[in-house]
């Protein structure tokens, strides 16, 4: 089993400045990087949420050499 910190919809809002509502609204109709329940509690892995804002970034990337 990897290090990876699981993330609630606050911990993420903090990473990423997108509110904590939309992250739960995200995991509720299937958009957004993979969630899962932990308990009670809707969770991200660190490493899912990173690699999914860098899929992201490539996919809308403007200007300059990648």
């Amino acid at each position: 089993m990897n290090n990876d910190r699981y993330l609630q919809a606050k911990d993420c809002e903090a990473l990423t400045g997108i509110p904590a509502a939309t992250w739960r609204y995200w995991a509720h109709v299937g958009n957004g990087p993979d969630s899962f329940k932990l308990g009670r509690r809707r969770v991200w892995r660190q490493s899912v949420v990173e690699a999914w804002i860098a899929e992201q970034e490539a996919q809308t990337r403007t200007g300059g050499a990648a």
